[in-house]
């Protein structure tokens, strides 16, 4: 007999054995140790054994997490972390500093990539054996369902007897059974191999989409930009879509690449490894002696961003604080301005610079300028008698009053990275920056660009 059709046998016999494998060995004459082989790799293990690992209360925290209890109570008893239990019940398997996922996906944590390795075709023990949500049906329900459907009990009856609909009965009778026949343990084995669905990376082939996302990323845009600007680009071509994680995923982690590394160098933060998002910490704490209007007496239309003329202002700074660049954000359309500071931003230097910046603009559009306490603005009163823009300070450690200029340095950034003298870059350059800046299509602006938004505001009034 064929080595395929006796693996065959073993199966069918295993499920008329009610899952022993030792008796299914015996029915069709193979090595029991042949036969657990097979029933391991495949993801079947003996009737009525628990699940073992390495932990010794392994098996106590599965007979507790089978009678209900909550996964935290039930890790307590045991004695084991609730993220161990969690990767228990997910099927997840530590291996030094490295988990194994069921899918194949191995992240190590040591050196901060995730890779895949190669797993069997069928689903894992702990996929099979997964008690998840009450709506699913158990192997024991399986086993139920094909003994009454033997005896010739009706899908009513059957539905009754489970508390299900007989619906469900049907489609999982008709889904499961193979020539007609409904065997239980080959529907489970079938059912937790088809609730994971990896599939390959959008991004991992060649064609117009990936060339898109890539030739986007070289222009220094975002994947969130790049998603939303598809059905702009392609309203008619539902292959050219991708999701923001689709292409971060391309980047950062190795089994899901399909973006070349100098690609990848094009993201603002220029990292090569994702990292948690973390508050910012405070930069700006010291304060100057000279009178402050404070933000909390600036008016309130400044606030909600409904009159637009109202800036937001900071440096950024180059290595020793020689070297600066202020940055102006209007608060309504995140339109950016640049200002140049080579040889130091003493209070005078920055008056000397804010001003001539303001003063290119339309009366309409200079309300009011934000800053933080940093004594650059210590010459505030004089840029307000030249330019009749008042200054509002915010309070100390609150950066977040200030948002969308912390947002734009950030972005700055990527043009000009901390650590590099900022004095080499000319007007040109800072002028080429923001117009790149002012050219992107925003998110809050429901996807228009700074530019649109102010060419808006200037030819309307």
């Amino acid at each position: 007999m064929d080595f395929g059709d006796l693996k065959a046998r073993f199966f069918e016999a295993l499920d008329r054995e009610s899952g022993s494998i030792s008796g299914a060995a015996r029915v069709v004459g193979v090595n029991r140790a042949t036969a657990f082989g097979w029933a391991r790799k495949a993801g079947v293990r003996g009737r009525g054994k628990t699940g073992t690992s390495g932990h010794p209360g392994r098996a106590e925290y599965d007979r507790l997490r089978a009678s209900g209890v909550r996964r935290r109570d039930a890790a307590a008893q045991v004695g084991v972390h609730e993220r161990t239990a969690r990767d228990w019940d997910r099927g997840i398997r530590k291996i030094g500093n490295a988990r194994l996922h069921p899918d194949g996906r191995r992240i190590d944590y040591t050196a901060g990539m995730t890779s895949t390795v190669a797993v069997t075709s069928g689903p894992s023990l702990a996929a099979v054996e997964a008690e998840l949500h009450a709506r699913f049906l158990t192997v024991t329900e399986r086993e139920l369902i094909a003994d009454m459907r033997r005896e010739g009990q009706s899908l009513r009856a059957i539905g009754r007897t489970l508390g299900r609909p007989a619906s469900t009965i049907k489609r999982e009778i008709d889904t499961r059974a193979v020539d007609g026949v409904y065997q239980p343990h080959r529907a489970q084995r079938a059912w937790a191999k088809s609730r994971s669905r990896p599939k390959e990376s959008k991004l991992a082939q060649d064609g117009p989409l990936r060339e898109f996302v890539a030739g986007k990323l070289r222009e220094r845009w975002s994947p969130e930009q790049i998603c939303h600007a598809l059905p702009i680009e392609f309203p008619d071509d539902e292959s050219m879509r991708v999701s923001p994680e689709t292409i971060y995923q391309a980047i950062y982690v190795q089994a899901r690449g399909g973006l070349r590394r100098e690609v990848a160098v094009a993201l603002r933060t220029g990292r090569t490894r994702r990292k948690p998002h973390r508050s910012p910490p405070d930069q700006r704490t010291r304060r100057f002696v000279d009178e402050m209007v404070m933000i909390s007496q600036r008016p309130a239309e400044v606030e909600d961003r409904a009159v637009p003329g109202h800036w937001e202002g900071d440096l950024i700074v180059g290595p020793r604080s020689e070297s600066a660049i202020v940055t102006l954000v209007e608060r309504t359309t995140r339109y950016v301005m640049l200002g140049h500071l080579p040889g130091g931003h003493t209070a005078e230097e920055v008056r000397d610079v804010l001003v001539p910046l303001i003063q290119t603009l339309p009366e309409h559009l200079r309300g009011s300028l934000t800053w933080d306490q940093g004594c650059e603005m210590a010459a505030h009163k004089q840029f307000t008698v030249a330019t009749g823009v008042p200054v509002y300070f915010c309070d100390p450690h609150s950066p977040w009053q200030r948002g969308s200029n912390e947002n734009t340095n950030g972005l700055l950034r990527q043009y000009f990275p901390k650590g590099t003298d900022l004095a080499v870059h000319s007007t040109a350059d800072l002028e080429h920056v923001a117009q790149q800046l002012n050219g992107r299509p925003r998110k809050t602006l429901d996807w228009r660009t700074p530019a649109e938004r102010l060419r808006d505001l200037l030819t309307t009034t």
